[in-house]
Parts: C-alpha cells; structure tokens; sequence
C-alpha cells in the first residue's frame, strides 16, 4: 500500500442508520403487541434519527413478527424531519409499502441504484431464495435500466464478505475479484461506482480484515468514496471493525438499540445482534464525530425496547451511561452500586442505590478494608 492510501480519514459527521424496527424486531416474538411496537417507533422518533425503518413488508410465513406491519404503518405517526422507510424485498411488497406514500417512502429516488451479490451460495439460497449465479444474472436488468436513465454513478453491495458459517473464510482474493466482476458491469456501462456496501450477517467480521479491505477498494478504485456497513456481531468484534472504517473515512453505518437483531438463516438466531446504537454513536461523539443522535434519548429508547421485547439487551452506554461530567459527575460519598439497578442511578437518580453500604465513615473517611 502506498503512504496516502493508509493516512487516516476520520470523517466530521455520519449516519447511523437505527434499524431497530426492523432487524431488531424481526427475530423477537411474533407476539409483540402493536401498541408495543408503535411506543417503541415512537420514541425512536425522540432520539435525533433522521431515517427510521419501520420494519419490512415480508410475506408472515417467513417472518411472521413483521405481520402487522400494514397496521404499522397506517397508524404510526410522523415526525417532522425524519425519513420513514421501510424493507420491501419485491413488488409485491413495494405496492403494500407505497400505498402510504409520502407519509412512509420506500420509493427509490435520490438514491444511487444499486446490485447485490452474496459471497456465501449457501446463504443466498437460506435467505434470498436465489443462488450466487441468479444474483449476478439479476445485475445485468439493473445495470440496464440505470443506463437507459442516464444514471451516472451506482453502488455495490457485498454480502457476507468476510466468511460463512456454512462454507468457512472467504479470501481478500475472493472478495476483490467480486467486487472487481460487479463494478466491471456497472463501467462497462458507462457508469461509475462510487458507494460500496459490505452487509454480514454471520459474524464473521475482525478489525484487520474490514481495514485491508477498504484499502484496497480504495486504491483500486479510487472513484468510490462512500462506504456503508452493515455488520453483524455474533463474535464481538464489529465496534472494533467500525472503528477500524471510521479511520478510513467510511461514514455510513447500521446498528439497532441495545444490540437487537439477528438473522434466522445463518445459524446464529438472536446471537447475532447488531452493534448498540447508543455505544456506537457514544464513540463517535467522544471522536469528536457528530451524529445527529441525542445520546440521553437513546439510552431512554433502548429502557423501552427492553420493556417491549421482554429482557434484557446488550449494549454497555444504556447501562452505565455517558461519560459524566461537570454536575454530572458522581458524588464522592456514593455507597457501593452493585446491581444493574442501582447502577441505573444515571437516569434513575440516587434513589436506586438507598440503602446500600458506604465506603465512608463520618462523611469524609474512607474505610480501609
């Protein structure tokens, strides 16, 4: 690699695309009262969000936690400012979706076209119905109908770029000479790939390995300056692995409240999770990177998914909180916080750890053990 292409771009701002709604809800219980989900729309509405999904429009056989989604969608109620969207995986489900055009927008403008392929055969087939093959055939109507537009640039994404649960690791090789068959499409048509997106849903993720990548997507195409992120965390590794896109300049990320989500099809269930919106959106402010989030609201939201889904989530911020500071900081004679409960005090107040034992004596001497 050259000395430019490895300097650092950490970008001013970026978008954290909250798919809670959606990715979130789609592995919880099917019994998830309406009322329930609208509460929790609602008050993803408060965090600062400028895009929310409101779920998927999937036939309920497959993914029968998204059956009231029509019903979610009549009733919901907008707020200003924000772009409300949703999944919709064919044109049966971009017809459910667009009868609520322009209160919901699944409509496609504004945005660069796109093609998606899956490194994985086997998850193609799980999830999408379609293998690998079918998937790079389906680019080539895509790519027509984006020229026939006169579309000038596109996006591509890659699934599963890192590894399989089914089929193992996939190389740097294989992953570059995907990417190199999708983009050579797409400029054989005249039209240039400026936006790739890596989508993993089995956690096959690590830090070095997003890092190598986007380096050499950038130095062999140096055209593409967006990046966009979508990583599962069966393994823990994925806030890492956004930190190491961070570096790079990416500035489009997915995450879910309270690291929600989850993929039926890789193996992995619930485990699979998402980075926490909140840990992620801590990071980057802490980095100086604005987000357009309200972290306090956040923390507020992930209470009531965790209300709604029934347990516990997995994100550290909604636990303990922002760094504190100023009047914030904790007082010095605080007794001990043991519990999940009482470390809540942030947001709760100090009536969460009454009663506890103190480490001081007298007021102002601590007790040596």
């Amino acid at each position: 690699m050259t000395a430019e292409s490895t300097t650092r771009l950490l970008p001013t701002s970026v978008v954290i695309t909250d798919d809670t709604m959606r990715e979130g809800l789609q592995i919880e219980s099917a019994t998830i009262p309406v009322e329930a989900k609208l509460r929790l729309l609602d008050a993803l509405g408060e965090t600062g969000a400028k895009v929310i999904s409101i779920g998927s429009f999937a036939h309920p056989k497959w993914t029968p936690q998204m059956a009231c989604i029509d019903e979610i969608a009549e009733r919901f109620v907008p707020k200003p400012g924000i772009r409300y969207t949703a999944a919709v995986f064919n044109k049966t489900g971009y017809d459910r979706a667009d009868r609520f055009f322009p209160k919901l927008n699944v409509r496609r403008e504004g945005r660069l076209p796109a093609t998606h392929v899956e490194l994985c055969d086997t998850f193609a087939r799980r999830n999408y119905n379609r293998s690998q093959a079918q998937q790079i055939a389906a680019m080539d109507a895509t790519i027509a109908a984006a020229q026939a537009a006169g579309v000038q640039q596109a996006s591509v994404g890659l699934g599963n770029p890192f590894g399989s649960n089914f089929e193992g690791a996939f190389s740097r090789a294989q992953r570059i000479a995907m990417l190199e068959l999708m983009i050579g499409k797409w400029q054989a048509a005249g039209i240039t790939v400026t936006r790739v997106s890596l989508l993993e849903a089995m956690g096959w993720n690590m830090p070095h390995l997003v890092r190598e990548t986007l380096l050499e997507i950038r130095e062999r195409w140096p055209a593409v300056t967006d990046f966009h992120l979508h990583l599962h965390n069966q393994r823990g590794a994925t806030l890492t692995s956004y930190y190491e896109a961070l570096q790079l300049g990416a500035r489009e990320f997915d995450t879910c409240l309270g690291g929600m989500g989850g993929c039926p099809y890789c193996g992995n269930g619930r485990s699979a999770g998402h980075v926490p919106t909140e840990d992620l959106v801590d990071l980057c402010h802490e980095m100086g990177i604005e987000t357009g989030y309200k972290l306090d609201k956040l923390i507020e939201a992930v209470a009531i998914a965790e209300e709604v889904v029934g347990h516990p989530l997995w994100g550290h911020v909604s636990k303990s909180g922002a760094r504190p500071r100023g009047a914030a900081l904790y007082p010095a004679d605080m007794p001990f916080v043991e519990t999940l409960e009482e470390a809540s005090h942030f947001r709760n107040g100090p009536e969460v750890y009454q009663g506890q034992l103190s480490p001081w004596r007298d007021g102002d001497a601590l007790v040596r053990r």
